[in-house]
């Protein structure tokens, strides 16, 4: 129910991650004090080939989320593993001399220009969304402000219109809209009675925030209510100006905002410092506009 915002492709692809932290075995119990611990030791070799912690904890920032999750004790072996794999690999394609093969090496320098490019977009961004422009902004857009409108409410969530106009006819003869929701709903609330908490309008998508924010307390709606989710039947349980968020709550938001504003700014400037053309189909110079113009009007001239 409740929207998320979409990232940019590029903006996620040059998100930094939290290194997963390995521990290294403490000393055993008696033992006389051990040397300075190695910050990036190797945890294996294969023909002499290094693999290092690092390697390992960069692996780890490209697993899916729950893969992170899982205990270091597990989930080392496994991403050694897989780097050993690669470098046995690698050693295999070295001997067939692979790197001399025109297409693979058209392969190789497209993966290298892309990992040029976004270094290149990751050290401008990282410049520009720092912790005190994260301050700055939430200075300007946050602090001393109050919060935006928001309502709470609970809903009844159903497949069918019918089913919904059902529910309002029980309601409308005194049945208990919580009792309702737990019973008939579809929806993951359906156990708390249907509830929802308090959220603004731009938590929920368009039709249901209409139809909530325009009940008074008390209310719910007479009609029933059309989503991409199903039919609803809202009750509004009050409404309020949400207090003003604290810096915590609101710093990832800040920084996505800052960090899709950088990208989009170091786009903008490369593209001013070069010649771009573009053709059409038949060839021919397509006319090419500022970033965020409007395109040119189409020529109304008979000649």
């Amino acid at each position: 129910m409740r929207q998320l915002s979409t990232l940019s492709a590029l903006a996620v692809a040059i998100a930094l991650a939290a290194p997963v932290a390995f521990a290294q075995p403490a000393p055993a119990s008696g033992a006389a004090p051990a040397a300075p611990a190695n910050s990036n030791p190797v945890v294996a070799t294969v023909n002499g080939m290094q693999i290092h912690l690092s390697d390992i904890q960069a692996d780890a920032q490209n697993l899916p989320p729950q893969a992170q999750q899982l205990p270091p004790d597990q989930l080392l072996p496994l991403l050694v593993n897989q780097e050993v794999d690669r470098k046995a690999l690698l050693i295999a394609a070295q001997k067939e001399n692979l790197a001399s093969d025109p297409e693979v090496a058209a392969r190789m320098k497209a993966a290298a220009n892309v990992q040029l490019e976004n270094s290149y977009v990751q050290k401008a961004v990282a410049a520009q969304v720092t912790d005190t422009a994260v301050q700055a902004e939430y200075n300007r857009d946050y602090a001393g402000k109050p919060g935006p409108e928001q309502v709470d409410a609970r809903q009844i969530l159903v497949s069918t219109k019918a089913q919904a106009e059902d529910i309002i006819k029980q309601l409308n003869k005194g049945a208990d809209f919580a009792k309702l929701a737990v019973k008939d709903s579809i929806d993951p609330g359906a156990k708390n009675g249907g509830e929802l908490g308090w959220f603004s309008k731009d938590e929920m998508v368009p039709e249901f925030a209409d139809a909530a924010f325009a009940l008074k307390k008390g209310e719910y709606t007479k009609t029933p209510v059309h989503t991409q989710f199903g039919w609803h039947v809202i009750l509004n349980e009050g409404h309020r100006t949400a207090p003003t968020p604290a810096l915590a709550d609101v710093q990832d938001q800040i920084r996505q905002k800052l960090s899709d504003q950088a990208v989009q700014a170091t786009l903008d400037k490369v593209r001013s410092q070069v010649k771009i053309v573009v053709f059409g189909p038949d060839g021919k110079p397509v006319p090419q506009t500022a970033p965020g113009a409007a395109p040119a009007a189409p020529s109304t001239s008979t000649k």
